[in-house]
């Protein structure tokens, strides 16, 4: 619904709304446009008298706004209805569908046009990382949407992707979920025939070929169809689409060759990880050879894209413990994250903290499935169902027993049902090296800001909230503050503790070059190793965005870079033009240009 509130907006329209509790990134996003957003619901939101009520799946016919806008004979409409009808026009949509990556792959798609220049349109459910927003309207003839196959209202119970009128598709999975609107595994398959069916005799859909349900499926398609998929081993040449991971570099970032009925068609690089996220990359290969996108486009626009926000998401990094968030909520996505994550992090202890909150995961459904997909942790720790009155009795999944089964077969596992308690197991059991990632499709009352708090001096990705706090450190070092705003904040860390922001520091990436910028620590912070800490850290995180060479320039501490990190004093005339002409390298008071090739 954000995403949609966006899109209106962006297309000339007054958009308020009302919501349930809020919280980032989406209630940021929002704030940023000036969308006004209720929290709660209640006749007089409706006070304004808009043109159109557009009522997410979420809210039933008793809700309070709902029966208003009835009494007042306001127009009602859905969120697929109003995007299929009032926002998709003559453009030709790609629809990202299927049980698992919808997300991942609808931004890496909407990435990779952008790239080539094709100018389109986004509805993305999360954040992509270098859209910053789920959403654009753009020009162009393509529209990028991800296909939800979750029913679009109370007054519609069809699929939401029923509405988006496919061009090009991709089917990524098919597998029983959402069991609170599909009763079988029947009505998950009936689903998806009727999406693909919509396909026009001159459309073209992306199937996988790891999932037996959708490759059937894919049977039934109007349009042309190709297989993608991914092997460890020989190369299958009956497959149209296949990729091979051909190393996972030190950074993190995964290398792979892409090959074309047998034969190699390129080698690319990501920073994405796991077997579900190549596949992901492959479906959007296709889809972008299929419509003429050039290898070069494909090759950059993979090396740059920086993934989706809650996907495998760096939250921080505190005491040498590296905290992950993540949305899986379903067995197989979970198993899959794990995997990926054991690879990018080799070597390294995986603890995994888990909350139960989606329809399908608070049920029994999933019950012997999720303790097989937490066997890829190294410790497991699960909170308590969320609202588990919403859900009868008999059919409540269980989380201790899903702890004392996963304990069982050999990995520590324990279940605890307040958040203090998990995130005081926590910090007393993970050591330095440690990486956490938190599964949760909410806001876990918290808990990795509680988490990062409690271990201490943690460096984290800056948001909004930390703008004042930056400059006002900065300007007290007398360091330049004039370009910084709220959007600067997403390229910022800022190291926090009980006493507040104690550092920052910037990182501006140009493609294979990076700029290294705002390196600060207050002066209570000094001699701790703060400053290390920071550029530490962001040094390893241009490493995994894929830069090649990062530059900084220093009036006093090019000995410390030097002996430190390896950077060297350069010629100025030497660095690229998107480097001289950024913000740090475009002051008068520049004295010692230096670069560190990663």
């Amino acid at each position: 619904m954000g995403a949609l509130a966006g899109l209106l907006h962006a297309s000339g329209h007054e958009v308020r709304g009302s919501d349930g509790p809020i919280y980032p990134p989406m209630s940021d996003q929002l704030a940023a446009l000036g969308i006004n957003i209720a929290e709660g619901y209640a006749p007089e939101n409706l006070d304004w008298q808009p043109d159109l009520v557009v009522v997410g799946n979420t809210c039933k016919r008793d809700n309070p706004e709902v029966a208003a806008a009835q009494a007042r004979k306001l127009s009602l409409s859905s969120l697929p209805e109003v995007l299929g009808e009032r926002l998709l026009g003559e453009r030709e949509p790609i629809v990202i569908a299927g049980t698992h990556g919808k997300t991942t792959t609808s931004a890496l798609m909407a990435h990779l046009l952008i790239v080539a220049g094709r100018d389109p349109g986004v509805f993305v459910g999360g954040v992509p990382q270098n859209l910053g927003q789920g959403w654009r309207l753009g020009k162009g003839s393509e529209f990028v949407l991800e296909g939800d196959e979750y029913d679009s209202a109370f007054f519609d119970k069809t699929s939401k992707f029923l509405h988006y009128k496919p061009k090009f598709a991709v089917l990524t999975s098919v597998e029983l979920d959402h069991v609170d609107i599909f009763a079988s595994m029947d009505e998950v398959r009936e689903t998806f025939r009727k999406f693909v069916a919509l396909l026009p005799k001159d459309g073209f859909l992306m199937v996988a070929d790891s999932s037996p349900d959708a490759k059937a499926i894919a049977e039934e398609c109007p349009a042309s169809v190709e297989r993608y998929a991914v092997t460890h081993g020989k190369v299958d040449s009956e497959v149209p689409w296949t990729a091979k991971l051909e190393s996972m570099r030190p950074s993190g970032r995964c290398r792979f060759d892409v090959y074309r009925f047998g034969e190699l068609f390129q080698r690319c690089e990501m920073l994405l990880s796991g077997r579900h996220n190549l596949e992901n990359a492959l479906a959007c290969i296709g889809i972008a050879n299929h419509i003429g996108i050039s290898k070069a486009h494909i090759a950059r626009a993979f090396a740059s894209f920086s993934g989706v926000a809650r996907r495998q998401t760096f939250r921080g990094l505190a005491q040498g413990v590296t905290v992950i968030e993540d949305y899986g909520h379903h067995p197989s996505a979970i198993a899959l994250t794990l995997e990926g994550l054991h690879r990018r992090f080799s070597g390294r202890r995986l603890v995994a903290v888990y909350e139960p909150r989606t329809a399908t995961s608070r049920r029994k459904t999933f019950q012997q499935e999720f303790a097989a997909a937490f066997a890829n942790a190294d410790e497991l720790v699960v909170g308590d169902l969320y609202a588990p009155d919403a859900i009868k009795e008999e059919d409540r999944f269980d989380p201790a027993r899903l702890a004392r089964e996963v304990h069982q077969d050999g990995t520590p596992a324990t279940c605890i049902k307040d958040v203090a308690g998990i995130v005081r197991h926590v910090t007393e059991s993970v050591r330095p090296g440690d990486v956490v990632v938190v599964f949760t499709t909410g806001a876990f009352e918290g808990i990795i800001d509680k988490l990062l708090a409690a271990l201490g001096d943690a460096m984290v990705p800056a948001h909004r909230s930390h703008l004042a706090s930056i400059v006002a450190l900065l300007k007290e070092l007398s360091l330049d503050t004039q370009d910084l705003d709220e959007e600067k904040m997403s390229e910022f860390l800022a190291l926090e503790n009980e006493n507040g922001v104690m550092g920052c520091v910037g990182l501006e990436v140009f493609g294979d070059d990076a700029v290294l910028r705002s390196l600060a620590v207050a002066p209570a912070g000094r001699g701790i190793g703060y400053g290390w800490m920071l550029a530490d850290t962001v040094i390893n995180l241009a490493r995994f965005r894929g830069v090649k060479r990062l530059y900084l320039v220093t009036a006093e501490a090019s000995d410390f870079f030097a002996a430190k990190h390896g950077f060297r004093i350069v010629d100025l005339s030497t660095a690229p033009t998107a480097v001289t002409n950024s913000s740090t390298f475009s002051r008068g008071d520049l004295l010692v240009p230096m670069r560190l090739d990663l």
